[in-house]
Order: C-alpha cells, then structure tokens, then sequence
C-alpha cells in the first residue's frame, strides 16, 4: 500500500466554529482516496491489538477511521447542516462481530472477575481505544496543529453524529461535556443566575426524584438552595410495580412545589435511577410538568444512551444529559448535554469552566476549555463503527442486553428465593435482584462492606442497595444486587455471583461479620 500524501488543512478561528457554515468548507475537501486508505488502514490495524504499538511510530500518518482532517462527509451542504436532512454517513455494512473477536475486543478485562457491573464506568472495547490512543498521539506529535486544525473538526463530527442519533433538530442543540455530573453543573448554573438576579423569586422550587444520583443531588442543594430556592423531593416506592406509583408521587411533589404561591422553576427527572435502578417514564413525567406549568425541565440520563430509547422529539424535555462512556463503548469520559432551542428561546448555558471561548455558545465554550485531553469525544464514530458490527447495531444490543438481564435476574431470584425490585418493562440492561434476607444487610455500610467482600473474596464485581425497611414488614428484603448485561458478559458471570451468595447463606455468613 501506498504511504499516505500528508496534506495541511487551514480553518478559521476558533471563535468562527459557532456558525455551522463551516460545515460547507470542511466538506469541499473531502478526499475519498484518503478515505478509503484510511478504511483499509483500519481494518489492518485498529482492529488488532496486536499491531497496536506500530501507532507510536508514526502516528501522523496511520490515521484510524476518523482521523480525518475534513471531517463531515455526510453533512452535503449549508442547508442541510442548519435543518434536518443531514444523516450518518453510509459506509459498506462491516461485517458482524465473531464471538472470538469480541473476546477479543474486551481482553484487557480482569479474567478473574466476574464483571457484572457495567453501569458504574462502562466499558471501552478494544478498537475504539485504539483510536482514542491515536487521537492523543496526533496531539502529542505536534500540538499546535492539532488544536488549530483537527480537533475543533473532529468534536463537530461526533456533535454531529450524535444529533442524528437521538433525533435532535439542530446540532447546536448538542455539547459535549465530561460526564451528567459535569452537565448537571451546567444546567444549575443557569437556576442558581436565575435565583440571585431576581428572575426566580425567593422559595420558588426545584424539584427532584429521591433517587436521583448522589452527585447531583447535592449539586442541586449547592447551587439552588444557596441562590434562595427550596427543594423538593419526590418519594418513591421500592420494590416498585408500576409506571402509575411514580406518576402519582411525582404530581404530588409538583402540587408541594407550587403551594404558597410559589412556582416550581426546574424539575430534575432522571431516565433510569442509579441505585435502584428503575426506568422513569420521562416522556410522561415532561408532558406533565408542562401541563403544571414548569418552568424548564432537565432529564438526567446518565445510563440512558445504548441502554434504552433516546429520543428528544419524543421526550420533549428542555435539556438531557447522558454518558457516551457507560452503555455506547466510548472511553471515560465523555457526555453529550442537550439543550432544547425554539423560535423563541435559546437557553443562556454557560461551561464552568470559563475559558477563551466564552459567550460563542455552549457547545464551543465546552470544545475548548484549556489544554486538556479531548480524545473520548473524538472517537464517536469508531464507537458507531463498533455498534454496528453487531445484528441490529445499537437497537439490537439494546434488545438483547435487556433480555438478558432480565433472564439472568429471574435466574438468581429463583436461585435465593427472593424477587426483582421491578417488572421486566421497568429494567433497561441493569435490573435489581433481592438478596437472601439471611446476610443480614442492615445499612448503607454493610451494603458496601459485602459489595468488597464479593469483590475480594469472590471476584465478583457488582453494587449493592440497602433498602430501609418499612415498619410493619415481616422478615423484608433489605440488600438488592443490582446487575448490569453488557455484550461481553457470559452466563458464567452470573452463575459465579449465583454461587457467591449461595456459599455465603450455606456458611451462616452475616454482614455483622465484616464489622469484627
């Protein structure tokens, strides 16, 4: 094969990159024989981690599949980058993944831990971490060029992308940020301006799901109750049976938030809760804050994308978050936020991180925020690419994650003689499973204690959930197992969890036994 003709690509300030026009440019100098080299390139190297170390001897000129300099191929002109006509570029259909390489794509996992615990950090396969490792040595190569010329490009693309996927209307709408953590910073921000500069007056609420994620909740403390609003939070039951108990809770909450006179000025809802894990009805939840008169509502979907449906039209919220590094094979750590535009509002949303580009918009402030390491966002496309080696691409492994789940919850379940914390349709890929009541789980503490114990005695990684008992219970089920089903778990993953537990009952194991 021919080397490849190094070619040098000038782009305007960094300040221009707020105006899609760009898109025209970019796509001009689009060069398919680079392309095709580069496809051929990748299905040599990219692929096989055994040739993986050639990339520290000439990175620059053994690009991966995206390391394009005129990104946006499938973006055909300024009319279509500014309305809803742009699609994912059509490639040749890769052929679907082996069993072997799929062991293989995930080889660096520890084979002596049953790792049933994707929802906590993800997993990044093989391939695409070779990319990112490619991105991050085109920066080290010659860094001035890759700020000023590859990576304002390359986030456009994967912004791009990623618009398509979740059937946003606008890619301005999409940003991309660190984590939900980071873009529920973001979104607060705005509430907390809105309280000090008099917008939201003095007891006006916000209101949140009880399980919403630690990190977030005490973001929502930090920024609103400081700024002179009150929080409201929504009680929910666990186990829970129906879509209906957290609609009726959620109404409730709302009722509380608008009492007095006041106004609920931001409800916070998550997509699926983090521990326990449940699926909300977003969709439903959104159509009620707008019958109620919410102000703006934030949905926080930090497990959502690859996991369940996302779609923006249909959930109708004002700004969604969800990690591209849990369930969509990128690298840690990578987030899109979206932020809903309309012919008449266009939210004010700022990066904490104040930086050269700020006032150009978020999704450019969050582009360039210092030198640091930008490569998870850069590797959307190989993170596609991968999806699609499977039946059915990213529908498909959602399809088969969930049904997995479930399967390898009613398994356990019927194995300790115990009950899942929600119906099938309540779980996406991560489902609770009740645990023996006989391990004594009587507080967060011991949840953690066992969760270790399994690790290092069992090589098992999975979370536990302690769940306070109800006053009239008889013998309740106080420790839930949440268990997550990625593409590379294996029915052995659950049956060593399986046995686990079984060994521990057998033993008369209880969790006061870790306090000594």
């Amino acid at each position: 094969m021919a080397p490849f003709q190094p070619f040098i690509l000038l782009l305007p300030p960094l300040s221009h990159f707020s105006s899609l026009r760009i898109s025209t440019a970019l796509v001009s100098i689009s060069l398919p024989l680079y392309h095709s080299r580069i496809r051929l390139y990748n299905h040599h190297y990219c692929s096989h981690p055994l040739l993986l170390s050639s990339f520290s001897q000439n990175p620059c000129s053994q690009p991966s599949s995206i390391m394009e300099s005129s990104p946006l191929p499938h973006l055909q002109n300024e009319n279509e980058s500014n309305g809803n006509h742009h699609h994912i570029s059509k490639k040749s259909k890769p052929s679907l993944i082996s069993e072997s390489d799929l062991r293989l794509e995930f080889s660096h996992h520890d084979p002596s831990i049953a790792r049933i615990n994707n929802g906590s950090f993800g997993s990044c396969p093989a391939s695409v971490s070779a990319a990112q490792r490619h991105w991050q040595l085109q920066y080290l190569r010659q860094p001035d060029y890759f700020y000023f010329n590859l990576l304002q490009p390359a986030i456009l693309r994967s912004r791009t992308l990623i618009k398509d996927l979740v059937n946003a209307d606008h890619v301005d709408e999409i940003s991309l940020v660190d984590n939900a953590t980071t873009a529920a910073a973001i979104v607060l921000q705005q509430t907390a301006w809105a309280f000090t500069e008099g917008r939201f007056k003095r007891g006006d609420a916000v209101v949140m799901l009880h399980y919403a994620y630690g990190a977030v909740k005490k973001s929502i403390h930090a920024y609103v109750c400081r700024a002179g609003g009150q929080v409201i939070e929504v009680p929910l039951p666990f186990p829970v049976n129906s879509n209906e108990e957290i609609v009726d809770e959620f109404r409730r909450a709302l009722m509380r938030g608008k009492a007095n006179g006041s106004r609920v000025r931001l409800a916070v809802i998550d997509h699926i809760t983090s521990m326990p894990s449940v699926v909300i009805p977003v969709k439903e939840l959104v159509k009620i804050c707008r019958e109620e008169g919410v102000d703006q509502v934030f949905v926080d979907a930090a497990h959502a994308i690859g996991c369940t449906d996302v779609d923006m039209k249909e959930i109708g919220a004002d700004f969604y978050t969800s990690n591209l590094h849990k369930w969509f094979f990128c690298p840690p750590s990578v987030a899109f936020l979206y932020s809903r535009k309309t012919l008449d509002t266009s939210p004010e949303l700022h990066h904490p991180v104040v930086s050269h580009e700020y006032g150009n918009g978020l999704a450019i402030e969050s582009g360039w925020i210092g030198t640091r390491d930008y490569s998870a966002q850069l590797v959307v496309p190989d993170a596609i690419e991968f999806t699609n080696r499977f039946e059915g691409g990213i529908e498909g492994i959602k399809k088969r994650n969930h049904g997995g789940v479930v399967e390898m919850g009613k398994m356990l379940a019927s194995a300790w003689g115990t009950n899942l914390g929600t119906p099938p349709k309540m779980c996406a890929s991560l489902i609770m499973v009740g645990l023996p009541v006989s391990l004594g789980i009587s507080s967060d503490s011991d949840a953690l204690k066992l969760r270790t114990h399994l690790r290092e005695n069992f090589g098992v990684e999975v979370p536990i959930y302690y769940r306070q008992p109800k006053d009239e219970e008889v013998d309740p089920i106080t420790g839930y197992a949440r268990i997550s089903y990625q593409v590379y778990n294996t029915i052995n993953d659950y049956y060593k969890l399986r046995d686990a537990i079984n060994q521990l009952v057998s033993d008369g194991f209880t969790c006061a036994l870790l306090s000594k």
